[in-house]
């Protein structure tokens, strides 16, 4: 599960790193280029709620192998592209797929994992490898384009999916919803539009400005179809995302958590890309691995602290020190200057070890909670929820941190015309960076009602998904 965790969220930033190579290889346009990320994109978040469904009517375990095999044939496919266009569809194709693996998984691990204390331990492992995937994305994609070629950036998914589907079939067969109730149609296509809109629009923020009339038209289209959408599910009898999921009060607390952690954690990751290369001068593969530093303290939060205590505290326990810890990594970086100096001991590595420890303390009880006391037949759509606030996350904190640091390094230059220009970068860096540590002081605050339980209340909450759930 947590290797097919890896993929879906390794292939959101892999072919960053290919994409150059790729684009000269196959003959592609500076503005048509963007597609090989955002045709994943699109698909993957538009899509998940519907996957989530798939995945309850199918069952969770059948649509987890679908899922494995489908994404490793679509990424043999994109590693065989030949033009731009089949490169593309072979992306959006990934992104079919990863919309219901993603559910599948976290639904499995739900199901499979009941007892507590090894609950709190799978969830580390999965949250672990979840939050580590995208560095590990930016630092493989690195170091295969630069020794082996960009296409493996797209072949090296074949072996792990397949070694993920052998590992599947030792998971015991869950049981799929047979209601007799169909899918629920409009809600399907409200969602799917809802959410094409909102991701694309975030992407296209980062090149155009928040300012352009076609991103704020799809903002407008996209907050309009996701509206009625919530309209739509309060009416229908069987709802593609049941409005309870979302309205309960941990729940929710935990989807706005993991939400706004991706935003301001997309968005460091931005700046880590471009301060490392652009300011430090550091090659690709440098930038990547300093982001190992950032991954293993992940692992340490997820599995040695966040997994361990799992049952022991409450998750408020483990969310809002996490939060403050990334926002005290962030923030550290936000007193870089062009003269700065041990900027690598001084300032890189402590933010990197926080942000990685925050990361890690925030996943896995938020994945707990998303999907804890949880009846089988809503389990799907719990874990799709889950998904597609990290997917929005992500897609907003990429295009929103972009666009500050771009507009205060422009204002910094016009205000200051003798300025070096590295001196303008390195503001807009600073600013962009106070952002995203303002966006995760805001979520620790708002999250901090909605979270807080009592250690005995989550003992019950516990004690009730074994219950109520059904293994095999």
């Amino acid at each position: 599960m947590s290797a097919a965790q890896l993929l879906v969220v390794l292939d959101g930033t892999i072919v960053n790193i290919a994409l150059p190579s790729a684009q000269r290889a196959l003959g592609m346009s500076d503005a048509g280029r963007q597609w090989a990320i955002t045709a994943y994109a699109l698909a993957f978040g538009g899509l998940l709620l519907i996957g989530g469904r798939v995945s309850s009517a199918l069952g969770h375990r059948r649509t987890f192998i679908i899922g494995l095999l489908g994404f490793a044939g679509a990424s043999a496919l994109g590693g065989a592209a030949g033009s731009p266009e089949m490169l593309f569809a072979a992306r959006a194709l990934q992104g079919v797929f990863a919309a219901g693996l993603a559910p599948a998984g976290l639904s499995l691990l739900t199901i499979t994992f009941t007892e507590p204390r090894e609950r709190g331990r799978a969830f580390g492992v999965f949250a672990a490898v979840g939050a580590a995937g995208s560095a590990i994305g930016l630092i493989a994609g690195g170091l295969l384009t630069e020794y082996v070629g960009w296409r493996w950036c797209l072949y090296i998914n074949v072996p792990l999916a397949l070694l993920a589907v052998l590992g599947a079939t030792r998971v015991a067969r869950d049981r799929p919803s047979r209601d007799g109730k169909g899918l629920d149609v409009p809600g399907a296509l409200l969602s799917t539009a809802g959410f094409v809109a909102v991701v694309y629009a975030f992407n296209e923020a980062a090149s155009l400005g928040w300012g352009s009339g076609k991103v704020l038209a799809l903002l407008a289209a996209g907050t309009l179809l996701l509206a009625t959408f919530v309209a739509v599910e309060l009416r229908t009898p069987r709802p593609l995302l049941p409005m309870r999921i979302l309205l309960h009060r941990a729940r929710g607390g935990a989807f706005l958590a993991i939400t706004l952690m991706f935003v301001a954690m997309f968005g460091f990751y931005l700046f880590m890309s471009y301060y490392t290369q652009t300011i430090l001068g550091y090659s690709p593969v440098e930038a990547g691995l300093t982001l190992i530093i950032n991954a293993l303290a992940t692992l340490l939060g997820s599995t040695l602290i966040a997994g361990r205590l799992h049952g022991r505290v409450s998750p408020a326990a483990l969310i809002l020190p996490g939060l403050l810890a990334a926002a005290a990594g962030i923030l550290l970086l936000t007193r870089l200057t062009p003269q700065s100096t041990e900027v690598f001991g001084l300032y890189l590595v402590p933010a990197l070890l926080l942000t990685g420890l925050g990361l890690g303390l925030v996943m896995p009880p938020t994945a707990g909670l998303a999907t804890a006391d949880m009846d089988w037949q809503n389990i799907g759509a719990a874990s799709a929820a889950y998904n597609a606030g990290q997917q929005l996350g992500a897609a907003l904190g990429t295009a929103l941190f972009n666009t500050l640091a771009a507009g205060a390094a422009a204002s910094y230059l016009a205000a200051h015309p003798q300025a070096a220009a590295a001196a303008g970068t390195v503001r807009g860096y600073t600013t962009a960076l106070a952002a995203a540590a303002a966006v995760l002081l805001v979520a620790a605050i708002i999250t901090a009602p909605l979270i807080v339980a009592r250690r005995g209340r989550q003992r019950a909450d516990d004690r009730k998904a074994e219950e109520t759930t059904p293994v095999g």
